[in-house]
């Protein structure tokens, strides 16, 4: 039987590796889509039945080019998770409005892109899934983060409008809100005095898209929220 194929975008060392990990586990092929060649290289040679596609995705061009090249080389994604993130500090009166542009690029335009040339298939096939990754700047516009609450919000405004139109086609959509730091590298770095139970693992974060992806559809989830057992919320 043909495994089923699933497409990641924002694929680097951590959570989108261990979506990667984690969907290669269960059986798919997984098309890994980020910037960084020699990244995706390297992760491609690590995972097992996975393939790189070197994209940005707030280049509507370069969606298109690389979905087609998935198509031709590993067949029509079932499962799309958008993971790619276009972030920034700073208050309204201090970010360049360059920076908030970007940002929603690659959160929001992005989205659409992937989503309006992905779902017609999956609604075609009465099946499929489209996961987003956020956090609670989709929620709140707290004041140091006016370059980058803006654009999850809409993300996450966008992701609830593909919901609606093709939830009743067959199609799962849903907004996984991550309320945490992600256990990174440098993110440890900026946190050396903080106990490990303050990071959220991306293998977690992975094993939770997974299941969300794999809901029966009598009980499908839109907002998500996960974070570690002692997050303050």
């Amino acid at each position: 039987m043909t495994k089923p194929i699933a497409l990641v975008t924002g694929v680097g060392p951590g959570t989108g590796a261990a979506i990667a990990r984690r969907f290669s586990a269960g059986g798919y092929r997984v098309a890994m889509l980020a910037r960084s060649a020699e990244r995706l290289a390297a992760l491609e040679a690590e995972i097992e039945g996975t393939q790189a596609f070197v994209c940005d995705v707030s280049n509507e061009v370069e969606v298109e080019a690389a979905i087609e090249a998935v198509r031709a080389k590993l067949g029509v994604p079932t499962v799309l998770i958008h993971n790619a993130v276009g972030g920034a500090f700073g208050n309204f009166l201090d970010i360049d409005p360059a920076v908030l542009n970007r940002n929603f690029q690659v959160n929001t335009m992005g989205l659409l892109y992937l989503a309006r040339r992905l779902a017609p298939d999956m609604v075609s096939a009465g099946k499929g899934a489209i996961v987003v990754t956020g956090n609670t700047s989709a929620q709140r516009g707290k004041a140091n983060f006016a370059g980058f609450a803006p654009s999850k919000a809409a993300q996450r405004i966008l992701a609830e409008a593909i919901a609606r139109e093709v939830g009743p086609k067959g199609v799962h959509v849903a907004y996984v809100v991550i309320d945490a730091v992600i256990d990174l590298a440098w993110t440890r770095k900026m946190r050396p005095d903080a106990p490990d139970e303050f990071f959220i693992k991306p293998a977690a974060i992975a094993d939770e898209i997974w299941h969300v992806t794999h809901q029966d559809r009598s009980a499908w989830s839109f907002n998500v929220e996960i974070r570690p057992f002692g997050e303050t919320w």
